[in-house]
């Protein structure tokens, strides 16, 4: 009866998150965001609550440092992240990286040194699945991974082999979406400007001044 209970548990979870890309579904504006339990790069857990917030924040899943597409989207939030912290922002990157890999396996060096966003882990990918992001690569793909050097299971610690759709999220002090953008296509990242003008929109409409 244990083991039967096991099986239906774990088909279940499967079951819940897709195989493709393109069917995951995101949370929405509107909606409040749930309890995210992460780790930081030292490997402390941090839960981040909508009770608990003090100020809104932007997050951006992306699929790791071992992806060219994500360093070059982190690389191009530099100025958009000066701006966002100076509007009253925490800005927030996670990843399935385990910590002891956030800042090492990011390939652009000058981005190492000069980086000072936070990054999160969710190796588990909960975080995701709970955002309604996260999506499983084929078997066949993940072979194909491991062709560039690309070894998920190793950045993770876990074999689940699932990554999020990339997505970036404004959320208000209470914990609300305020704007979400998320893109089956990896290769395609939201823009910055986008990114600060949606900031700016949501202060506006709470009644603080914007510059």
């Amino acid at each position: 009866m244990k083991i039967l209970l096991t099986l239906l548990i774990t088909f279940n979870v499967w079951a819940q998150v897709p195989t493709d890309a393109n069917d995951v579904k995101p949370l929405l504006p509107g909606m409040t965001i749930p309890d995210m339990h992460v780790l930081n790069v030292k490997g402390e857990a941090i839960t981040i609550a909508a009770k608990n917030l003090r100020k809104p924040f932007v997050i951006t899943f992306y699929r790791g440092g071992w992806c060219p597409y994500c360093n070059a989207q982190l690389a191009q939030m530099r100025n958009a992240e000066k701006e966002l912290l100076e509007l009253g922002y925490d800005v927030y990157f996670i990843s399935p990286d385990k910590p002891e890999y956030l800042i090492e396996s990011l390939k652009d060096k000058k981005l190492k040194k000069d980086m000072h966003y936070t990054l999160l882990s969710d190796p588990s990918m909960q975080v995701a699945q709970d955002f309604g992001i996260a999506f499983r690569l084929d078997d066949k793909t993940v072979e194909s991974y491991k062709k560039w050097n690309i070894d998920l299971e190793k950045a993770s610690g876990f074999d689940h082999h699932y990554l999020p759709a990339p997505s970036t999220y404004v959320v208000g002090k209470k914990g609300i979406i305020y704007f979400q953008y998320t893109n089956p296509n990896y290769k395609v990242r939201l823009d910055p400007e986008l990114l600060v003008a949606a900031a700016k929109s949501y202060l506006k409409t709470k009644g603080r001044k914007v510059k």
